[in-house]
C-alpha cells in the first residue's frame, strides 16, 4: 500500500483521526460542512486564490518564438 500524501504537503503534527463508527449519515454531516466551509472560504478570497494558484502553476519561461506553436 502506499502512503498517503495529503494535498498540504504536511508530514506531521497531529493525527486527525475518525471514528470508525460514524453512521454514514454522520460522514455525510462532515463532508458537507466542509464544503459550507470551503465555499465561505473561496467566496471571501477568491481572486486572491486565484492569484496564488495562477502563480503556483505558471511558470516564467523565456522561450523563443520563431517556432510554430504545433
Amino acid at each position: 500500500m502506499k502512503p498517503y500524501h495529503p494535498p498540504s504537503g504536511l508530514q506531521d503534527g497531529l493525527d486527525l483521526l475518525i471514528d470508525s463508527r460514524w453512521s454514514p449519515d454522520q460522514a455525510l454531516a462532515v463532508i458537507e460542512l466542509l464544503d459550507d466551509l470551503r465555499n465561505r472560504i473561496w467566496a471571501h478570497y477568491e481572486v486572491a486564490l486565484q492569484t496564488r494558484f495562477r502563480e503556483l502553476r505558471v511558470t516564467d519561461r523565456n522561450v523563443e518564438t520563431t517556432d510554430p506553436p504545433f
